[in-house]
């Protein structure tokens, strides 16, 4: 048997579809859960899949704010006419607070360097680190911190609305005691101060596993795309992958294939070839079990993974009288998992990496669109 290549009668490029009914429809089931505010965090471009559209989808469920990292963000979505609170959290020192504070975004404040940077009219929720070790401010410097905002606020420069920190080990309940034990201490020192916040401290994984941290608000950021790392809540997957298949070759036992031949065909075979690769957030070190659903089947990805190119055994579709015929046919890397696809999570397994890592890794070239 000789080797053929079958030409795709159509080009197409990978697709990120996103779910907005199943983003509307997370963010209700954490509403339901709780009787703090939902934040909806879409930072990075909505995990790599859309800030504005995640973001309206989730104020439709019921969130009630939005949260993002840079002022960059956060303006991004006012002149797309979002008019919903909005607050940002990581940001140098020495930017320039007073676009943001024009366009009504919240700030956070993670020391006085930060405190002192906020122009007039300003409001922020000051930062705590109450065991991250990542943004916030020490435990020991926390109460000057609090002094401080409180006489900027009753000098009328700023309003202090919030004070906010973050879990390390979400689902670690002694690890969160600790954590939280802190941040209430944190909290007693500013209202000893004189000021009056709103707390919050539970993002996701925080918010499923353990009521006790939802306080006034709650941050949720992967769960409106359904990634629940609690495992505990039946969120819905609101991402689907996929990719045409553009090429189909008949190979004999013993072909390799991919870089470096780290696979060889244990029989006569059909391949199949998407096009995508690592430069559109498919990892390229893959367990040999990861699978795609082609013909609503599943099929092995063999070989080395390419920057632009994955390559699939269809083996499996071997009954199909010509494979030929799935020439342009779209193939789903990962899904919801309601027609036997892969799911998202079936790939952070196969890969070695977190969930939401693998949303935001697609790459500038891969198509979002919304269903």
């Amino acid at each position: 048997m000789n080797s053929t290549l079958a030409a795709a009668p159509r080009t197409g490029s990978a697709i990120v579809e996103l779910d907005l009914a199943a983003v509307t429809r997370n963010t209700r089931l954490v509403r339901a859960r709780t009787s703090a505010a939902v934040m909806a965090v879409v930072k990075a471009d909505g995990y790599g899949v859309g800030a504005l559209a995640v973001a309206r989808a989730a104020l439709a469920g019921g969130a009630t704010s939005l949260g993002v990292t840079g002022v960059a963000e956060a303006l991004a979505l006012r002149a797309q006419g979002v008019t919903a609170p909005v607050l940002s959290w990581l940001n140098p020192s020495g930017t320039d607070f007073r676009p943001a504070v024009a366009a009504g975004v919240d700030l956070a404040v993670p020391g006085l360097a930060h405190l002192l940077g906020m122009p007039r009219g300003a409001r922020v929720h000051l930062h705590l680190d109450t065991g991250m070790t990542r943004d916030g401010a020490a435990v020991g410097e926390w109460a000057r911190l609090c002094e401080q905002a409180a006489a900027a606020q009753r000098s009328g420069r700023l309003h202090v609305v919030g004070v906010m920190s973050h879990l390390a080990c979400a689902e670690d309940l002694r690890e969160n005691a600790l954590q939280r034990s802190r941040f209430e201490e944190g909290l007693r020192v500013a209202r000893r101060a004189g000021l009056e916040p709103d707390a919050h401290l539970a993002a996701t994984a925080g918010t499923f596993a353990d009521p006790s941290s939802h306080h006034d608000l709650v941050r949720i950021g992967a769960g409106l795309l359904g990634i629940d790392p609690t495992g505990t809540v039946p969120l819905r997957g609101a991402v689907t992958f996929r990719a045409p298949l553009t090429a189909v070759r008949r190979v004999r036992a013993g072909t390799p294939v991919g870089y470096g031949h780290t696979w060889y065909a244990p029989r006569d075979t059909t391949l199949g070839l998407l096009p995508l690769g690592y430069a559109d957030g498919v990892p390229r070190d893959l367990a040999a079990e990861a699978e795609v659903s082609v013909a609503g089947r599943r099929c092995r990805v063999v070989g080395r993974v390419s920057m632009d190119q994955t390559v699939v055994d269809l083996g499996q579709l071997a009954d199909l009288p010509a494979p030929e015929l799935l020439l342009g046919a779209d193939v789903t890397v990962f899904g919801p998992g309601d027609h036997g696809e892969p799911r998202l999570s079936d790939w952070a397994r196969w890969s070695g990496r977190l969930d939401a890592e693998l949303l935001v890794g697609f790459g500038r070239r891969v198509h979002r669109s919304t269903t």
